[in-house]
């Protein structure tokens, strides 16, 4: 490290004011801070120090989806090889399965990263800035809320969707008004909905491009159950149960299916502080408050009636989107009460959106997106009732 920290200190005269390569101050000073850590101070006006840096809280977040997306390409892998009637703990083992899921997970990645990234350094530069961290974290959030089929040209797409009209429009990191993954998501969605919400998307295809496998329906639990099958299953005699919900082995967007590994991402936020536990926590209060509401009332053609409350939280992105998703710092409510009130509608209209509109039975990308927008209101509201409060104790004193 000191060597490289001796050629970054040689060759960076070149990047400042009067150096050959001024114009590309930004994009150094990206590379230098992600390297290292910064070296700036502060020359005037009051500041609190800290030893977390923008960056450093992003790669926090990284590492919180690393156990989503390590399962997630498993669980790729497991689905195909189920799909091709392969045998999984006989013919094939879990390095076979995580080997498949990570060949077709990774591109992705990389696809998400490269534009997404490059369009920032790209209004960096246009702009005369430092690039902003924040795509760290949306560079991997929007592969995992993908299904693995997608084509790579989509993702592209998504990404610079996302990142011009999610995030730059409003000028850039910190001042979006949306939570960019799931911009990129709504764009998909709408744009392309038989890719996104087919029931042939969730399954990976053959690694020589043939395609998805086109004797296996891969529709996921939700779309089952609004179909009005009371019964899970991969359509191969294997039945979906609590257990597969909660540990992932079920078909679904990349990093959405394991339950289990998105609570010790939410653990990892919660103990370093990154992730609020007061919108998590919220969100699922609310997701249970309103499925269970559903199931005292129930229904004769609509199975999501009756899925029962706690399965609700379990099933498709909820548990995702509310551990990464409604947590963004950028669109969530800023005020300690607000981030209650936030945090409960999301899981309510989540819910809502799911049982009663069976044609789109995942709603926690709407509920959020549109809280998103709501969030700022909230706040509002919070302060005003908190100064009104104020003024009634200093009356009360007063007299």
């Amino acid at each position: 490290m000191k060597r490289l920290r001796r050629y970054v200190d040689r060759i960076k005269p070149h990047f400042q004011e009067g150096g050959k390569f001024e114009k590309l101050h930004s994009t150094f000073d990206a590379f230098e801070t992600f390297l290292f850590v910064p070296d700036h101070v502060t020359e005037k006006g009051a500041h609190v120090r800290d030893i977390m840096d923008m960056k450093r809280t992003m790669i926090i977040v990284v590492l919180a989806t690393l156990p989503a997306l390590l399962v997630g390409c498993w669980n790729t892998g497991y689905q195909h090889f189920l799909a091709v009637g392969e045998t999984y703990g006989e013919t094939v083992n879990m390095w076979d399965a995580f080997w498949y899921g990570f060949l077709r997970v990774f591109p992705i990645i990389v696809v998400s990263y490269v534009v997404g990234l490059g369009i920032e350094f790209g209004f960096a530069q246009w702009r005369g800035h430092e690039v902003n961290e924040g795509f760290l974290v949306t560079g991997i959030l929007i592969p995992l809320v993908m299904p693995v089929d997608v084509p790579l040209w989509m993702v592209a797409l998504a990404t610079a969707f996302a990142v011009v009209i999610g995030k730059e429009v409003f000028g850039g990191t910190g001042m979006n008004i949306l939570n960019p993954a799931l911009t990129a998501r709504v764009f998909l969605f709408f744009a392309y909905p038989a890719r996104m919400s087919g029931d042939k998307v969730w399954i990976g295809g053959l690694l020589d491009g043939a395609g998805t496998v086109d004797a296996f329906s891969g529709a996921t639990v939700l779309g089952q159950a609004a179909a009005g099958m009371e019964n899970f299953s991969n359509g191969l005699g294997l039945e979906y149960g609590p257990m597969q919900m909660f540990l992932g082995n079920i078909p679904g967007s990349i990093g959405e299916t394991s339950t289990l590994a998105i609570l010790l991402g939410a653990l990892l936020l919660i103990y370093t502080g990154v992730g609020s536990w007061k919108i998590i926590l919220a969100v699922f209060a609310g997701g249970a408050a309103m499925a269970g509401l559903l199931n005292l009332v129930g229904s004769d053609t609509n199975q999501l009636f009756n899925i029962p409350f706690w399965q609700h939280l379990m099933l498709g992105g909820f548990a995702f989107g509310a551990v990464f998703m409604a947590t963004d710092p950028v669109s969530a409510a800023q005020t300690e009460k607000g981030k209650w009130i936030y945090g409960f509608l999301i899981g309510i209209l989540a819910i809502l959106i799911r049982v009663l509109n069976p044609a789109y039975p995942e709603g926690v990308m709407l509920a959020i997106l549109f809280m998103n927008v709501f969030a700022p209101l909230i706040d509002h509201y919070v302060i005003r009732a908190n100064i009104r409060s104020r003024l009634r104790r200093w009356e009360m004193r007063a007299q």
